[in-house]
């Protein structure tokens, strides 16, 4: 009897603890590792971008945005959704996925993965580049995103990566510029070939082929002393211009041999010196061996690596250098027309402010051999403004005559006449002939008009 009795305990037990099994509600966010709902979604959301489901993954992670606001896991989501749309490629994903991580670092600037967004943004542009013959656009984007990751995380675990890569995106620009240098450089437009080059080698010191660079700027420098040394133009003028343009050619030549003197431009440069009687300068044993690590960091592709590049949309990023530091900040840009305008200004003294200045006595070598204060003239100390202006140096010729032509340069390096006086005496011409028309005009018109018909008969 007793027996029976316990047997009906445990029976009745058992029955109770499956009937409270049986009615407890599970929650359909929960897992085996969390309870959090938060961390549910989250994984989730992992889970499906692992398997290349990036919008049951947005879904996730916008579910988690807008119901846990405070949730732990908010950053990671809102870098994630970026993340989802960066691996689904395509322009139009690329651009949304640039607009997600702009936000993130809006909103949590100084979290460490804002670093990891910057580098995103950059790389979305770095994947797009083409090569230097063409669209230059995402190449200039992704300078620029790559330079704000140095100036603003520069202590980022993400800095090396970005340097390597800017230095790549840095290649592609300068052979870019090189190419339209050397283009203007065969037509003989020796400003805009100068402006090219002088601003590549002053931007992209590190460019695989700067010391060509800087050749060919000195060379176009010694065209345009040529075509000075053979312009109708005075002897002063001249010989300033020979000698900025000397001053300048030597300051590209020298630059080969001080920054980069492991390279194949050397001895080239030495012998131009040599030919314009200039100073040889010796590199320092430390610019040496920096520009011999700087060739070596380089690599080059093989023959079917070449063949097949010329089918590929992206450039080849093998020329450039893997040491050194880019250039983070772009220095001035120089311009043709400015170059041009500053040669101009010194053949026509547009510089120059009367009385003001001292007179120089300039050789035709262009060294000055005197320097003496101009004398002032009697009209100075006139304050009678009715007198005439005086005339301009730059329309008198070498002789002292009255002859106004001014000699002055071209963007292609060329030089053009133009004859002051022969406009004038054109628009003397002119108005003596309009006012000739004017007179006619009026004398005909002071005459009495002949009658005609039956008014003859009228005598008024």
């Amino acid at each position: 009897m007793f027996r029976r009795i316990i047997i009906c305990l445990l029976l009745a037990s058992c029955l109770v603890v499956a009937i409270g099994c049986r009615n407890k509600v599970k929650n359909p966010l929960a897992s085996v590792d969390s309870k959090q709902p938060d961390k549910v979604l989250f994984d989730r959301a992992m889970d499906a971008m692992q398997k290349r489901k990036y919008d049951v993954a947005r879904l996730s992670l916008q579910t988690l945005i807008n119901t846990y606001p405070d949730s732990e896991f908010i950053a990671r989501a809102k870098l994630a959704v970026g993340d989802s749309w960066y691996a689904e490629g395509g322009s139009a994903a690329l651009a949304q996925a640039e607009n997600e991580y702009r936000d993130f670092i809006t909103f949590f600037p100084n979290m460490p993965e804002a670093s990891e967004a910057q580098l995103k943004i950059a790389d979305i542009h770095y994947k797009q580049i083409e090569k230097p013959d063409r669209d230059f656009t995402h190449a200039k984007r992704a300078e620029d995103e790559y330079r704000q990751l140095l100036l603003q995380y520069p202590d980022s675990k993400l800095a090396d990566l970005a340097r390597t890569r800017l230095l790549e995106v840095q290649e592609v620009l300068g052979e870019r510029e090189y190419r339209i240098g050397r283009f203007y450089y065969m037509r003989q437009s020796w400003a805009a070939a100068v402006a090219r080059l002088k601003t590549l080698t002053d931007t992209y010191p590190l460019y695989s082929q700067a010391d060509e660079a800087l050749f060919m700027l000195g060379m176009a420098h010694e065209k345009e002393i040529e075509l000075i040394r053979a312009a109708r133009i005075p002897e002063v003028k001249k010989a300033r211009l020979v000698k900025m343009y000397t001053d300048e050619a030597g300051e590209a030549y020298s630059k080969i041999i001080t920054r980069y003197p492991a390279m194949g431009r050397v001895d080239a440069a030495r012998e131009r010196l040599k030919a314009m009687d200039l100073a040889v300068p010796t590199p320092t044993q430390e610019a040496i061996e920096l520009n011999k690590k700087e060739m070596a960091s380089r690599s080059e592709l093989g023959r079917m690596e070449k063949m097949m590049g010329m089918f590929k949309k992206h450039p080849d990023y093998s020329p450039a250098s893997k040491v050194g530091e880019p250039t983070l900040v772009d220095p001035k840009e120089t311009n043709a027309a400015e170059l041009v305008k500053q040669a101009n200004d010194i053949i026509t003294g547009a510089n120059a402010t009367e009385n003001k200045v001292s007179a120089e006595t300039v050789s035709p070598d262009g060294k000055i051999l005197e320097s003496q204060p101009t004398p002032r003239s009697k009209s100075d100390d006139s304050t009678d403004q009715t007198e005439a202006p005086k005339q301009m140096p730059e329309q008198v010729n070498e002789a002292g005559s009255d002859n106004k032509t001014t000699t002055i340069l071209t963007t292609d390096g060329s030089t053009a006449s133009t004859d002051k006086t022969q406009n004038s005496d054109t628009a003397s011409s002119t108005s003596s002939s309009s006012s000739g028309d004017k007179s006619g005009t009026k004398e005909s018109s002071s005459k009495e008009k002949k009658k005609k018909g039956i008014r003859k008969l009228i005598p008024f």
